[in-house]
């Protein structure tokens, strides 16, 4: 009875039967020993809990637990040895499975772990569950790798196409970014496409997602509309995940907003592995803030989770940044030069105001932000770009940041200057629309306030609840609604300095309101100043400002929702 075979020690049910085998043992032998380390044993419990049982049990660590009021294990039985396996995912029933998933998931429960969803989650039906069809696959992948959809090769189709049954659950695709998450990507690559297939996994440096939405999603519309039942089913049915920071889901999310203005539907729902510094978007739906310390079985869980969870809507808001031609800027990749436009901002700019503006356009979802957190930023990026060695992981990331928050004035303005001259309410106008109405207002800026943010979501800079939980009598009283993701509205608010933005993160004060509204209208003018900073979804640039003329940032309702896979 106290000879366990070891080797089962594989299986998350077996270490939980040896440590016990074990348990009893060491209680009869050597009862002191035992109760001297009673402690200590507790403790490396909790630890399984929290760091994973099914990571222990793969390197062989056995736990000693005693004095756990659990009772007795159930015989282990139930789950066949690997060798009567089906040859491929595909071929076996999924009965087979829901019954392996419950005897696993009853075993757990015993030991007080019915609370664990992801207990039961099997390789095998996890593949069938997301894997398309061989040939459907390598269609899409042909086409993309061509970027042409208007000749398929035969040998990659099925004769008279296929019938509905053979398309999975809940078919996937994974984006991933290697430069996130101190470089994470490459590992993490192997390991999805492990859990799914090759061609379902993407880089990001070798796939871009407008080419997967132009083409590869192009490629499964063409297949199913020669009448391929199968491959109708996989486009209805299609979800993606995004391995990457706030910036790439976004990336994502503004690609397969394209399909609105086309008629393309329907859009398929994004989740997130988060592999970000901040993951306000991860946080906002469910998905965690970090990349987990046991990530291969976390990755696992994650994508079961992405193949059931319901859909939710997320508001998307269009930036136009309208200048005097002739200045020079360096916009992120997410703002793309539009048309240059006629001034008629229906506001007065001045009768010497130029009659042409040069244009920035761009699509954020989480927050626009204005003033010295944006300087920070930049000056973050900046040297990340050109020392990419010193930021190899969140950690290092947030403490190269706390770096440039000091040097830069965010915390300690320098005694030389006036503090005066650093508030925006120098060079900065603000304009609102309200819900169901069509006529700008201006809003007074705050005195000596530094930083002046637009936000979309609830969560900001890892996590933060900066626009906080009002009570119903403020939020009455300021003509303010309960803030939600996707209420059509965006809450504007601002900080005064860094000490106040740190009482605020931690969520000790609120941040300083200023307005909720359904459109706004930023005006820049120099003074003081020659530049202004801003940051849009985590991404920093410099914006010249004339002492003559305007530059104004126009922030609007894009009229469609983006849909997101909720992880909670």
């Amino acid at each position: 009875e106290n000879t366990f075979a070891f080797t089962h020690i594989i299986k998350p049910t077996h270490v939980f039967c040896a440590v016990f085998e074990i348990r009893h043992f060491l209680e009869k032998k050597k009862p002191k020993k035992t109760r001297k380390y009673k402690l200590s044993t507790k403790i490396l419990y909790w630890l399984i809990l929290i760091f994973n049982i099914h990571f222990f049990s793969k390197l062989k660590i056995l736990i000693y637990i005693w004095d756990l009021n659990i009772p007795p294990f159930p015989p282990i039985t139930g789950r066949k040895s690997k060798n009567t396996s089906p040859a491929r995912a595909m071929d076996a029933p999924t009965e087979k499975f829901v019954a392996l998933e419950a005897d696993d998931t009853t075993s757990m429960r015993g030991c007080g772990l019915a609370n664990l969803t992801w207990v039961g989650v099997d390789k095998e039906e996890l593949r069938q569950r997301l894997m398309m069809p061989e040939y459907i696959r390598l269609a899409m992948r042909d086409c993309i790798k061509r970027q042409d959809t208007t000749a398929i090769p035969d040998h990659l189709l099925l004769p008279g196409g296929a019938v509905a049954d053979m398309a999975p659950h809940a078919p996937m695709v994974v984006f991933i970014n290697p430069k996130s998450g101190g470089r994470h990507g490459p590992v993490l690559k192997e390991r999805l496409q492990q859990l799914m297939s090759e061609e379902q996994v993407f880089d990001l440096t070798e796939v871009k997602p407008n080419e997967f939405v132009r083409y590869g999603l192009a490629c499964l519309e063409k297949v199913a509309g020669e009448g391929d039942e199968c491959a109708k089913e996989c486009r209805a049915r299609l979800r993606i995940m995004v391995a990457g920071g706030d910036g790439t889901v976004g990336w994502v999310l503004g690609c397969l907003g394209e399909l609105n203005k086309d008629g393309t539907l329907p859009i398929p729902p994004v989740g997130v592995i988060p592999l970000g510094t901040g993951n306000d978007l991860s946080r906002s739906f469910g998905w965690g803030g970090s990349f987990p310390f046991a990530w291969r079985i976390a990755v696992k869980r994650t994508l079961h989770r992405a193949s059931m969870g319901p859909v939710a809507r997320l508001d998307s808001w269009k930036i136009l940044v309208s200048m005097p031609s002739g200045e020079v800027v360096d916009p992120p990749y997410s703002l793309k030069p539009a048309e240059e436009n006629e001034l008629d901002q229906g506001l007065d700019v001045g009768v010497d105001a130029p009659l042409v503006a040069k244009s920035y356009e761009g699509v954020f979802y989480n927050y626009l932000s204005i003033g010295m957190d944006a300087q920070v930023a930049y000056g973050f990026h900046h040297l990340r770009n050109t020392k990419p060695y010193l930021a190899q992981g969140p950690i290092s990331n947030k403490l190269i940041y706390s770096g440039f928050s000091c040097t830069q004035g965010w915390f300690c303005t320098p005694f030389a200057s006036d503090p005066g001259l650093r508030g925006l309410r120098n060079i900065l106008k603000i304009h609102i629309k309200k819900v169901y109405c069509s006529e700008w207002e201006e809003i007074a800026v705050p005195k000596n306030v530094r930083s002046v943010v637009a936000l979309n979501l609830e969560s900001y800079g890892s996590g933060s609840h900066p626009w906080g939980n009002l009570k119903p009598d403020y939020l009455e009283k300021r003509g303010f609604v309960e803030a939600h993701c996707d209420d059509g509205l965006i809450e504007i608010f601002a900080f005064k300095h860094g000490w106040h933005a740190s009482f605020v993160m931690t969520e000790l004060i609120s941040a300083k309101h200023i307005a909720q509204a359904a459109a706004v209208r930023f005006e820049l003018r120099g003074g003081d100043w020659k530049d202004a900073f801003l940051q849009m979804d985590g991404e920093p640039w410099k914006q010249p400002m004339s002492t003559d003329y305007s530059t104004f940032v126009e922030i609007k309702k894009v009229p469609f929702q983006s849909l997101m896979i909720n992880g909670v």
